[in-house]
Order: C-alpha cells, then structure tokens, then sequence
C-alpha cells in the first residue's frame, strides 16, 4: 500500500504499479490516488518494527506488548492526566465493543472512569429523537426531572459527593451538545458521499461482502470539532491470508478505493475547517505482511518487522517520509520507528510528558513507555 518495491522479484511485488504523489520522490499504490494528491499535507513511515506477530492490539493503543503487563490505552491515560474539555468524553471509541478490542482498551489503574465512551446501543438510544407519543411523553418527564435536578445543583452544595460517574452521566444526558456531535442528520448529502461508499469481500472469501460505512470518519469529526480528545476507529477487513476460497489483490482492488477515499475526505475535511494544526489523524495497523506473497490464494502472512503508519495534522512537520526498508520490504534499514516512538510523539501532541508515571494497582509508579524517545523527524 505505501512501501511499494517495483523492482522486487514477481513473488515478491505483487500486481499493483505504484503512482507519484505530491511529494517528490514518493510513491504510493495506484489504488490510492487521492492520497497521492495530498501526500504533501501528511507524512509517511516506513518499517515500523512491532513485537507482536499476532492480533494483539496492545501496542496499538498502549504503545507496549503484553508482555509489560496491563497497561492503560492511550486515550484512559490522556482522559486521566489531561481530563474533559467539554461536556463530552475526553475518550470515545467507534469500536462496539468486540472481544479483542474491549480488551486492549481498558483504563486498568488509570481508573474505571477514564474508560472509552461507546456510543453504541442504550449508550445513545435516549440521544435519538423520538418516534411515539409515549416515547416524546417519557423523554419530557425526563427532561423535567433533570431540569429541576441541574436548578438544585445550581442552588446547592448538596450534590458535590456524587461521583465522577454520575457527574458525566448528568453532563451528558443533559448536554445538547454531546447528541448533537453524535447526529448525523445535520451533514449535507454531499458531505457524506465526499466519504465514500460501496462494498468490499471478506479477506478470505469472495462472496461474502460488506458495506462500507464511511459514517466513523464523519462521526469522529464532529466529536473532535465539539471537544472530545482521543477518538479510536476501526474500519475494513485486513487479515489478508493465502486461503483456496480468497484472494489478497481481488479484496484490495476493492476496498483500497474506499479507504482512499475516506481518508483523503477527513484531511481535507479538516483541512477546510482550520484543524489541520489542533487535530493529529494517525492511520495504522498492528503490524505489516509478510514481503513474500503465498502462492496459495495468493495472500500475505503476518510481518512484525516492516510495517507502516500514516500521519496528517497535529502540528507535527508533514510532507516527508520517514524511515525505509530493505528493497524486498522486509526489514527496517533503521530499526529506529517503533510503536513506542510512535505513541510518545501522539502523547507530546496531546500535551503529555511521556516521562510521566501513573501508580500501578500495587501503588507502584509505571513509566507510560519504557521507550520515551519521540520521532524526532516529526
């Protein structure tokens, strides 16, 4: 996708020709040219060595594997040390909560109130309009009883023992604001179809298609623009193994597009909004493929040692490219790009110190990396 190798052997390079971007020099896969437009605006990374070789998603939200224990996600660690600006939730993930990546989410000793807000099911069905008598009758008493309730805490001290949940349920119920940034019904039709749409197979099997819905992308717009601080998103289907049934290029013919097109509306999304240098876009995976295409399917395996990232905003130094690999991609010709340097430059960004610690369950203080060092480059 971004570290193509044109002159690599047949088994190695695949059928897809690379394209120039914007940025001199760089190429990227023809698949993907409305990125290509705005290479300029963003900046590449290239062998991103990762130390699990599995679907463990702790190093891409702690920055660490598990073997360094249960760490906090990044997004408990900036909700706890940097906290709420708005009524929102300092933290939201778009992901429901599927095994996986509840796991590799939680706050652990950040504490249970700095968790992700999942904005699924009951968590925004009193949100949504009503569409009954009896459902408009419900939501007005309610309304009624919070109303009198936030005049008693505008009058009195009596409510100052109510605990950090119950403080944010209030805010948010309460808050037009906060359904407001989950509403889409206010995004023109143009708007949404600059995000893409279209459906793409299964990673393995060819009948089996999904739609794509670029509605996250728009979703964590509104939630950046209305104040939350962290917004986490999974999209599309990536495990691309050699299988008899599927086939790797097939799958990407089709879903690269939509990636393409979803990504590239985001950053110019934010780009027309003023929020190129207040908003940092980072677009990964938990590691890279195997260099060497498997002749069966054809397919690609599992690559902790090559990987890479995609970077847009922040305030960082875009339109470069930094790190490479070795002409078959397999390895890093550095060794220098890691998720650890990675996750201290997000938090530099987020206006955290990556030298500070968080006392673990035991009271002990843990260092947020073991590698502190940001991406210099960036």
């Amino acid at each position: 996708m971004y570290d193509l190798k044109p002159q690599a052997p047949i088994e190695y390079r695949g059928p897809f020709s690379p394209i120039a971007t914007r940025l001199p020099g760089v190429e990227i896969c023809e698949l993907m040219p409305r990125q290509a437009q705005i290479m300029d605006r963003m900046a590449l990374l290239r062998g991103i060595r990762s130390v699990e070789n599995d679907h463990y998603l702790s190093e891409v939200y702690t920055g660490l594997p598990r073997s360094a224990g249960k760490r906090p996600a990044f997004g408990s660690v900036v909700s706890r040390l940097v906290g709420q600006r708005s009524r929102l939730p300092p933290y939201v993930s778009l992901d429901e909560a599927t095994t996986d990546v509840f796991e590799f989410e939680k706050p652990h000793y950040a504490g249970a109130g700095h968790g992700p807000f999942r904005p699924f099911g009951p968590s925004v069905d009193d949100m949504a309009p009503v569409k009954s008598l009896d459902r408009m009758r419900d939501r007005r008493e309610l309304l009624s009883a919070f109303d009198t309730l936030r005049r008693d805490i505008d009058r009195q001290e009596a409510y100052q023992g109510l605990d950090e949940f119950q403080t944010r349920a209030l805010e948010i119920i309460t808050s037009p604001k906060v359904r407001d940034a989950f509403d889409l019904s206010g995004e023109s039709p143009e708007s949404l179809a600059r995000y893409g749409k279209g459906k793409y197979p299964h990673q393995t099997v060819k009948d089996i298609l999904y739609d794509w819905d670029p509605k996250s992308f728009i979703r964590a717009r509104r939630l950046v623009e209305a104040g939350v601080r962290v917004v986490t998103l999974r999209v599309g289907s990536w495990d691309h193994h050699s299988s008899p049934q599927g086939d790797i290029f097939y799958s990407l013919r089709l879903l690269l597009p939509l990636l393409d097109q979803s990504i590239h509306a985001l950053v110019t999304d934010l780009c027309d909004r003023g929020l190129d240098q207040d908003v940092l876009v980072v677009v990964l995976g938990e590691f890279g493929r195997t260099p060497k295409i498997s002749p069966v399917g054809p397919g690609r395996e599992h690559w902790a040692d090559a990987g890479c990232a995609l970077l847009f905003g922040g305030g960082l130094r875009m339109g470069q490219v930094i790190g490479a690999t070795d002409p078959r991609a397999e390895q890093s010709l550095t060794g220098k790009l890691t998720f650890q340097s990675l996750m201290a430059t997000i938090y530099r960004v987020l206006g955290i110190d990556p030298e500070d610690r968080l006392a673990d369950f035991n009271g002990r203080p843990q260092y947020l990396l073991d590698d502190r060092e940001p991406i210099r480059e960036l």
